[in-house]
């Protein structure tokens, strides 16, 4: 029986070089994500003042009303998120996997595209459509007399997060949908049976893997999140507060700990609980691929009534991309269905007084794309090719970014590097460098992924044939593996990319000087006044646009990596 190339036989033993790899990985890991979560973690059980053990901060954490309010508004915002999302991306995915349903494909497409924009870029575009003045409120009250509060508080970011987030459950669900054994189905209609109760009764808990996956991801994300509440005056949530208290009170207020501490509590918890919750069920199939649901021709009347509520829910996650493409080309729009006027002027200020934010945002974002690459590739094959001690241990510690927040790493990096002070005087934590390695650092876990998914489809004996070849493991490395590895690679660095590209939470607790900013942080000043809102809207579409090409770019290369597998076997 031929061994795969996972198989611990055939495993090359540890070597010096080998050894040398995971210490130096192992104290990256350590410098830039360990050490300053967990000095986030001891300074919240820290005693201010003597340094002591207590849990005194996290007494006073629920004791002061503000906080347990934000807790509690954190918990409400992300839980009807995610029931908002399911809303939203229940009928697509069930349309478009259950039903011969034309243009299911573009459906798929489109509704993935709220995620190429960050949530807080579209957070005014939402306001100028659905706020209290804005263009649908306008219109419902000329015509009706009434008005909706879509954006009033939290029913705002809950309305913006379930419309951005949502793609997260669309794509798990309709992939669980598409595997589901068609057997399954046809054996429970042979037993009578048929529409909701089948879709109720069978189809929808096979398909619970993936929507628990979504919606665990959609929780997760929602409860982290900074800047959707700070962009519309919510403050009264976890991380909010925890921004407002170490910027406003100091690095030695320990509530700001406190909260860092929950919201990665949270953050396990949630991913904990998916996982428990799918626990000791069975869900596989008997046929390859899992045949499949069977698809069922729509009746004419069905076909419309389909129709519409898809048309419906594009139109509303598209709304942000269109109020902000609008925004971006307006005069002023205000108390108006529509801006007054059109003008190109918003993009000329930005490329000629913000071109900064766009040079600093392609050199972090390319060189956080390049370390992910390089490391995720690096412990890809450590664990997947070596025998050297702790390879594992490194694979673990780099998937646990995907549980600290951007705002409790921020936060730790100001407690670790603010009091390290270069030569010049300047503290470390103020350098442009220590955007670039948190930018990483929350990025690894994807290109980990990428990295280890490619490494686990090359067969181990195309390295040994080059070894009796009588190539050294370098260049085995170099001539044979990092080129079959390429797509991967590659598919890596642009997710890295594309997100880095738009990452605030961690970038607005570190970025000290103007210069130093990329397109995340100019949008979130921009978007502070009035005057600034057409500008940042034009930034926002050209950072929409970077991520839009990246992920193209990012899903072309997946494709032809796939492809150029399945020519091979």
């Amino acid at each position: 029986m031929a061994m795969t190339a996972t198989s611990p036989a055939r495993r090359i033993a540890a070597r010096p070089g080998q050894t040398l790899v995971v210490i130096l990985i192992t104290l990256f890991l350590a410098a830039f994500l360990i050490v300053p979560a967990a000095m986030v973690i001891y300074t919240a059980f820290t005693e201010k003042g003597t340094g002591a053990f207590t849990v005194i901060n996290f007494v006073d954490f629920f004791r002061t009303d503000l906080f347990r309010r934000a807790f509690v508004n954190s918990l409400y915002v992300a839980g009807m998120s995610v029931v908002w999302a399911t809303v939203f991306a229940l009928p697509l995915a069930v349309l478009t996997t259950r039903f011969e349903f034309r243009g299911a494909i573009l459906i798929q497409t489109l509704g993935f595209i709220p995620l190429i924009m960050p949530p807080f870029v579209g957070a005014v575009a939402m306001q100028l459509l659905f706020g209290r003045n804005g263009t649908v409120n306008l219109l419902l009250n000329d015509w009706f007399g009434f008005r909706i509060p879509f954006m009033e508080g939290l029913n705002g970011v809950i309305f913006v997060q379930s419309l951005h987030y949502f793609p997260f459950i669309l794509i798990n669900l309709s992939t669980s949908l598409r595997n589901i054994d068609r057997s399954m189905e046809e054996a429970a209609q042979n037993l009578g049976s048929s529409g909701f109760r089948l879709f109720r009764r069978i189809v929808f808990p096979l398909a619970m893997p993936g929507y628990i996956a979504g919606a665990s991801l959609v929780f997760v994300k929602v409860f982290d999140d900074l800047a959707t509440p700070l962009l519309l005056n919510v403050k009264d949530m976890l991380a909010p507060q925890a921004y407002l208290r170490v910027t406003s009170v100091g690095l030695t207020d320990p509530m700001g700990y406190v909260i860092s501490v929950i919201l990665i509590v949270a953050s396990v918890v949630a991913m904990y609980l998916s996982a428990l919750a799918m626990r000791g069920r069975d869900y596989s199939t008997t046929q390859r691929g899992g045949g499949g649901l069977a698809k069922r021709r729509l009746s004419a009347g069905e076909s419309v009534i389909a129709y519409g509520v898809v048309g419906l829910i594009l139109l509303l996650v598209l709304s942000p991309h269109i109020g902000l493409l609008l925004l971006s080309f307006s005069t002023i729009w205000s108390f108006s269905p529509l801006p007054d006027g059109f003008t190109i002027a918003n993009y000329a200020r930005v490329f000629g007084e913000s071109s900064v934010y766009i040079k600093n945002t392609l050199l972090y974002a390319t060189l956080a794309g390049l370390i992910d690459v390089v490391v995720g590739g690096t412990i890809a094959y450590l664990v997947l090719r070596t025998k050297v001690i702790g390879r594992q241990w490194l694979d673990w510690a780099a998937m646990a970014a995907l549980a600290v927040p951007g705002v409790v790493l921020g936060i730790g990096y100001l407690r670790a590097f603010y009091g390290v002070t270069m030569p010049d005087g300047r503290p470390l934590a103020t350098l442009w460098i220590v955007v670039v390695l948190a930018l990483a650092i929350r990025r690894l876990p994807y290109a980990l992924r990428a990295c280890y998914a490619a490494m686990q489809q090359i067969s181990v004996s195309l390295e040994e044939a080059a070894e009796n070849m009588g190539a050294t493991r370098w260049r085995t490395i170099r001539r044979v593996v990092l080129p079959l590895m390429t797509g991967g690679i590659l598919a890596g660095f642009m997710t890295s990319f594309s997100t880095a590209a738009v990452e605030l939470s961690a970038t607005l607790m570190l970025i000290q000087s103007n210069s130093d900013a990329p397109i995340a942080y100019g949008l979130y000043i921009f978007m502070q006044s009035p005057a600034g809102r057409g500008p940042g809207a034009a930034l926002g579409v050209i950072a929409v646009v970077l991520v839009a090409v990246c992920t193209l770019v990012s899903h072309i290369v997946i494709e032809r990596r796939q492809k150029a597998i399945g020519a091979k076997n």
